[in-house]
């Protein structure tokens, strides 16, 4: 049996609260929830909005969407002291409680997000299937479902179902998101969380996190296959995460200022808790590493218009620190509101372990899976394929087709 971490703690607290339930893989629940749903909207951005600039990055984001939401129950199932039990909350759903729903709407978008994913590649695996022998033919036979028409009515055919399916898509992505920030900013009990602007700031921040963790494999893939990135996407992409990063800034501002302001039984204590312990964490790394240097760089790249590797190196600058900053946002959230002691009179210091099942290992374990499964999907789904090669081998398809009935 693994042990148990004690926290330490300042002043008056409940004995109860000294182990602090929600660790470090809670952190990182939201935080894959929060890469799901950015990574999806860069997708739809090309799919669903039709901005070609961002076509470079358009599959990579969604199959990197469906990585990182195959790590989410592994995160939570890892987290549980039985996870073996997690199959009862299935079978026996109470519609009353927002931990037992939230299954069914992961259940629900994972098979909208398969779907997107299927339509998108069809094309690509009926030709992979062509050009392949023995167990890899029959592996993207079996992906296509046994079917080999890439004519230009089916690719229509595909066009139309992919563009529906990427509303309910975003809907679902950010939906999800949201629904896990309500689990939070529900809970009243707990003042650090108790905020209606909650939900919003988690699911801009998504956003960033999603353009910026695209944008840097994009650029990891590009560096790999010794190619020179679409400069037109970087710039789009730095844009668009300037936007979000200045709402996610404002919106966060507004929440503290808002605590502040209506001075709430136990907000001393919380501005003690604030300027101290959390004071680095908070002030230096979420707000002014995390997101002023950031911005600083992304306006620079706004008006500067960099190319080259001034441009490769600022936007992985940038797309580094967005992430920090979000997952920093993200442990102050969970962490930050399980220190502060509901007795109002005193605070815990949580240390992350290094390892064990709720230690620093596993959590970046976990991040390192997500991201070692979204290399296995650009392996099999081999991101680049030149859709002129789809068109002309579609064309010889229809001819041969044709061919035969004459």
């Amino acid at each position: 049996m693994e042990a148990i971490h004690v926290t330490s703690f300042i002043g008056y607290v409940y004995p109860n609260e000294t182990v602090i339930a929600w660790t470090v893989l809670i952190v990182v629940y939201p935080y894959l929830t929060g890469l799901v749903a950015g990574a999806s909207s860069v997708s739809v951005l090309y799919t669903g909005a039709g901005l070609k600039e961002f076509k470079p990055v358009s599959r990579l984001a969604l199959l990197a969407a469906f990585a990182f939401m195959i790590t989410v129950p592994i995160v939570l199932l890892s987290h549980l002291g039985h996870p073996e039990r997690a199959l009862g909350a299935m079978i026996t759903p109470n519609f009353a409680s927002a931990f037992s729903m939230f299954g069914y709407f992961a259940m629900l978008y994972s098979f909208i997000l398969f779907l997107e994913i299927w339509f998108e590649f069809r094309v690509y695996n009926v030709l992979q299937a062509r050009n392949s022998t023995g167990l890899k033919r029959l592996f993207y036979r079996t992906l296509t479902l046994f079917d080999n028409n890439i004519s230009t009515e089916a690719q229509e055919f595909d066009h139309r179902w992919l563009r529906r399916i990427v509303i309910f898509s975003i809907i679902g992505a950010h939906g999800l998101h949201g629904y896990v920030c309500f689990v939070f900013s529900s809970l009243k009990s707990r003042e650090w969380w108790s905020s209606e602007l909650t939900i919003v700031i988690f699911v801009i921040s998504a956003v960033v996190s999603g353009i910026a963790v695209v944008m840097l494999m994009y650029l990891v893939v590009s560096a790999f296959r010794k190619s020179r990135p679409d400069e037109a996407c970087l710039r789009g992409l730095c844009f668009y995460l300037m936007i979000f990063s200045i709402f996610t800034l404002f919106l966060e501002g507004v929440e503290f200022i808002s605590l502040v302001y209506k001075a709430k039984e136990g907000i001393e204590l919380i501005m003690d808790y604030v300027m101290g312990p959390m004071f680095y964490r908070f002030f230096v790394v979420q707000f002014f590493i995390g997101a002023i240097v950031p911005l600083t760089i992304l306006f620079w790249i706004w008006r500067a218009k960099p190319s080259g590797k001034k441009l490769i190196v600022a936007t992985s600058t940038v797309s580094v620190l967005a992430l920090i900053q979000v997952f920093m946002m993200r442990y102050n959230v969970v962490i930050g509101g399980q220190e502060i002691s509901k007795t109002m009179r005193g605070y815990l210091e949580y240390q992350v372990p290094v390892f064990g099942l709720e230690g620093a290992v596993a959590a970046i374990g976990a991040i390192a899976f997500s991201l070692c499964l979204t290399y296995v999907l650009v392996k099999i789904f081999t991101i680049g394929f030149e859709d002129k090669d789809i068109v002309d081998d579609s064309e010889s398809y229809s001819t041969d087709n044709t061919a035969e009935k004459t």
